[in-house]
């Protein structure tokens, strides 16, 4: 079992940055990939970023590129994304998911609004 925790959503205007963390607990995570989605209402889940276990493979859905930066650091068993130049559109909840052997671990997200 791994427990998900978010933080580090809120409010901020466009052009602002933000730094969300992703902690768990129950288990090291440090042999799965780990990523960031978000969800508006009425909209599907949608990645935003993935990491790998090892930190050498990274991936970001096109409309973040050259914004946003996943990393993690797996002593502290956490993973962090980086949220640069944030824009109204980028408005959503932001889940941090867990990709283990057999299933997926998932927090209960954070809000994240960007005013314009």
């Amino acid at each position: 079992q791994v427990h998900v925790v978010e933080s580090g959503g809120g409010l901020v205007q466009a052009g602002g940055s933000l730094r969300l963390s992703c902690t768990t607990s129950g288990r090291t995570i440090s042999r799965y990939a780990m990523g960031w989605f978000r969800q508006v209402p009425g909209k599907e889940r949608e990645l935003v970023s993935l990491i790998s276990w090892n930190d050498e493979s990274t991936d970001y859905a096109d409309s973040v590129k050259g914004r946003f930066t996943i990393s993690r650091d797996n002593a502290k068993n956490t993973v962090y994304l980086q949220m640069n130049n944030l824009k109204p559109e980028d408005t959503a909840v932001y889940y941090c998911n867990v990709q283990t052997t057999g299933r997926d671990y998932w927090g209960q997200g954070t809000q994240v609004t960007v005013s314009s």
